[in-house]
């Protein structure tokens, strides 16, 4: 490798959006104004892009069609007019929101906001590149007390600041959540939050590439002072700035630019079933059936169950996708009927790829459905998982940028499942992880090589399956899972964290995990409760997995325990009983879950939240990692230690946080020290927090959803809240033609009245409820003021409570 950087650079055109500069060698760098807040860079080392189109960035219609769209179309952007003047051997940029100084000669950007405080700037010999190959690198100094969030999903604590991260999407089975590097996504993006100044902004990499992020692991007396890096294989750089300046607008920014998570269908936010043990079953379907029986034995809500791979298995154990094992599961209709009258979807699990002994191997190569060789018109083989633990046989992937390869993935995705009754596909395994960085991909008429195409493959995989179910039933929002992932598969696809290992660090280490998912777009991800590998979860571990587990996005227990027991609600009966109520409480929350979702649609804001992305002041929260938001008011602070019957618990600052449980108040900025008994896990209400619940049902829809209550916490000092209750229909994309209601429930106090109102802001959707029952805390003794039509009902266990009347 020969590294080499631009020289000499000067502009060589200049006209809104894009100014180009050229280096000494024939290297071309770009800048281009997408927005105020939102500025791009590129390097083309050979002079010209190396890869013209973009799968990340969405156009107009908030998506990417499945062949790509040219980088160079920025039209849909507001490209907004901006300041350019040359001065001494430097050129400044000036937006609304940012001022960028451009070194000539050596090509070194400055960035400042519109006050002039500079918060990011590159280190001499930012653009690296090598002279002999492919690699592409930026660097970027390091100031003081900057933390970095995101990263798609990663081990570690929530603040990646003195790490090394790879950017390689690997099959992590049994990882440790605490230092487990790469893990299953590919997420080129993170966010920079300079504490000193109260500023955020984001930088996202479009590069498919293998890489490195290097945030102050790497020290080099060359390069000067501190520094952090990003490194790719091959391609160009292309990134964009993002100014916040806070977190949210990042987020909001990032989704904007990438798409925005796809709003799911309200039963998923149930219980989500799974073990691979069922489908590993000679009498599979049997036990598939008593799995809906016990459901409703020990009382256990449930809205879906996901079919492990075993349901593929032919008579040698190999597993061949989008085949049925007529011995285990001889009558898969049926058997999708039984899952249907207990009100419980299901799911399958697929994998992208053929084993050469699969019946239909043959037919998908002759097609060109394959990814080939680098060297032979034939398929790539490569090893898979084709049986019990570790066991591999050849076969091939699947090419989504082959034509006939995503149409024959879609045509099964059809025949094979949708049309016996299964709802939902669960995209597995599909981490692209192709031996041979040379192997060639159609790219739909314009070949791409393996090394550059991996996450493309997966992020097309989901395209894929999300259109096939929609074109399947039209009007019915489809669920779609995925393990792997990059930058745009959220438009599609829920996630989990793949194949944890049962331990109490790995509940704790997975929170910071999925709280950086969330904040890179990601929002509808959750972890395997009770762990997927390893040896079973004792009762009190489990207990305390599931009453964390309920505040995920997504919420599923899973399993593949190595001493062959099963992870299910019923696994304890000793600890039954506080499963059963953790999971009720689940469903009662689904009205602030599904208004969360809602919102995040519209957004891209998290579900589960940092405390820094709501106290970025606070030095405690910039360095929490395992206490989080749900939402805007409720705080969560697992119990993540055996034996923990206490713990302290930091408030932030800013106001004042009332104990869900007591009625207590407490004071921000303070740490205490709480309870933590068997039965339930820490939660507080910020002052002014409202939180709607709802009925517990054994599943989603199964009785009218026609009862509304609101937590409501009024700040004991005086204040305003609210909160946005979002209602439509939960399954249709009607919400999308208006067919939505949204009610604005709101608190007014001061240190003598409470005042609550619920009006209408948006009124599309025939609500299944005419008022809504207010509770206030224990111990509320200051008057109630609602709007006309209310009614005060009796106290019960001493909190105040009133009907009031939704429109008031």
């Amino acid at each position: 490798m020969k590294r080499i950087w631009p020289r000499d650079v000067r502009l060589v055109e200049s006209g809104a959006p894009t100014l180009e500069f050229a280096g000494q060698r024939g290297e071309r760098l770009r800048i281009t104004v997408l927005d105020h807040g939102l500025i791009r860079v590129q390097h083309w080392p050979d002079g010209t892009p190396r890869q013209d189109r973009t799968w990340t960035v969405v156009g107009p219609d908030g998506d990417v069609p499945r062949e790509g769209r040219l980088r160079e179309d920025v039209s849909h952007f507001p490209l907004p007019p901006f300041e350019v003047r040359e001065g001494a051997g430097a050129l400044h940029l000036r937006t609304d929101l940012l001022d960028l100084t451009v070194s000539l000669g050596d090509f070194r950007l400055t960035w400042a906001d519109a006050q002039g405080r500079s918060f990011a700037a590159d280190t001499a010999r930012a653009y690296v590149y090598d002279a002999r190959g492919t690699m592409v690198s930026h660097a970027l100094a390091r100031r003081t007390d900057e933390h970095y969030y995101g990263f798609g999903e990663v081990a570690g604590p929530l603040d990646k600041a003195g790490m090394r991260l790879r950017l390689e999407a690997v099959d992590a089975y049994g990882y440790d959540a605490a230092t487990t590097d790469p893990l299953y996504k590919h997420w080129p993006f993170y966010i920079t939050y300079a504490a000193d100044l109260d500023l955020a902004y984001g930088l996202f990499y479009d590069n498919f590439a293998p890489g490195v992020f290097d945030l102050g692991k790497e020290v080099d007396a060359l390069r000067g002072a501190a520094y952090r890096t990003y490194e790719a294989q091959s391609g160009d750089l292309d990134y964009t700035l993002i100014y916040g300046p806070t977190i949210e607008a990042v987020c909001e920014k990032f989704t904007a630019l990438t798409g925005r998570p796809a709003l799911p269908p309200r039963w998923s936010l149930g219980y989500l079933g799974s073990t691979m043990s069922y489908t590993e079953a000679p009498d599979a379907q049997v036990r598939l059936g008593e799995f809906v029986d016990l459901c409703a034995q020990h009382d256990i809500p449930c809205d879906l169950f996901h079919l492990s791979s075993g349901y593929t298995t032919d008579a040698l154990g190999r597993r061949n996708v989008f085949t049925w094992n007529r011995d285990r599961i001889p009558d898969p209709p049926g058997m999708a009927a039984r899952f249907h009258a207990a009100g419980i979807h299901l799911a399958a699990n697929i994998k992208p790829w053929l084993l050469k002994s699969h019946p239909r191997y043959g037919e998908v190569a002759a097609a060109d459905g394959f990814v080939k060789a680098a060297d032979a018109d034939t398929p790539e083989i490569s090893l898979f998982w084709s049986g019990g633990l570790y066991e591999s046989a050849e076969g091939s992937y699947f090419d989504f940028t082959s034509a006939a390869g995503y149409e024959w993935w879609q045509a099964r995705v059809k025949d094979a499942l949708l049309d016996v009754g299964i709802d939902a596909a669960w995209n597995d395994n599909n981490e692209f992880q192709l031996p041979d960085d040379d192997a060639r991909c159609a790219g739909f008429g314009d070949p791409l090589r393996a090394q550059d195409a991996r996450p493309l493959l997966t992020l097309l995989m989901g395209h894929a399956s999300y259109n096939a179910i929609r074109e399947h039933a039209p009007d019915r929002r489809p669920l779609l899972l995925t393990r792997s992932g990059c930058p745009g598969i959220q438009r599609y696809a829920q996630t989990w964290t793949g194949d944890n290992r049962t331990s109490w660090a790995t509940l704790r280490h997975n929170l910071p995990m999925g709280l950086g998912a969330g904040l890179s777009g990601l929002v509808n991800t959750g972890h395997d409760v009770g762990g997927f590998a390893g040896p079973k979860p004792d009762a009190e571990l489990f207990a305390r997995w599931v009453q964390c587990g309920i505040f995920y996005p997504r919420f599923t227990i899973h399993s593949w325990n190595e001493d062959g027991t099963v992870n299910e609600p019923w696994m304890h009966p000793d600890a039954l009983p506080l499963v059963r109520e953790a999971m009720r409480f689940r469903y009662r929350l689904i009205p602030y879950l599904y208004s969360l979702f809602y919102e995040a649609a519209q957004t891209g804001h998290p579900i589960m939240r940092p405390l820094v992305y709501a106290f970025p002041h606070d030095a405690r929260c910039r360095a929490e990692s395992f206490d989080f938001l749900l939402g805007p008011s409720l705080l969560v602070a697992p119990v993540m230690e055996p034996g923990a019957r206490r713990r302290r618990v930091y408030l932030p600052p800013g106001g004042s946080w009332c104990d869900f449980y007591s009625g207590t108040w407490h004071a921000g900025g303070e740490e205490i020290e709480v309870e933590t008994p068997l039965d339930r896990i820490p939660l507080f209400v910020r002052a002014g927090g409202i939180v709607p619940l709802g009925k517990a049902m054994k599943h989603v829809g199964a009785e009218p959803d026609d009862q509304r209550e609101a937590l409501v916490f009024p700040a004991p000092e005086g204040g305003h809240g609210e909160f946005t209750l979002v209602e439509d229909d939960g399954v249709s994309f009607g919400y999308q033609r208006g067919a939505v209601t949204r009610v604005k429930l709101a608190v007014d106090s001061t240190p003598e009245a409470v005042t609550l109102a619920a009006p209408v802001v948006e009124g599309g959707y025939p609500l299944p409820y005419r008022d809504i029952v207010a509770v206030l805390p224990p111990g509320e003794h200051r008057s109630l003021h609602a709007p006309p039509g209310s009614l005060r009902l009796p106290d019960m266990d001493g909190r105040p409570r009133v009907r009031m009347k939704v429109g008031g």
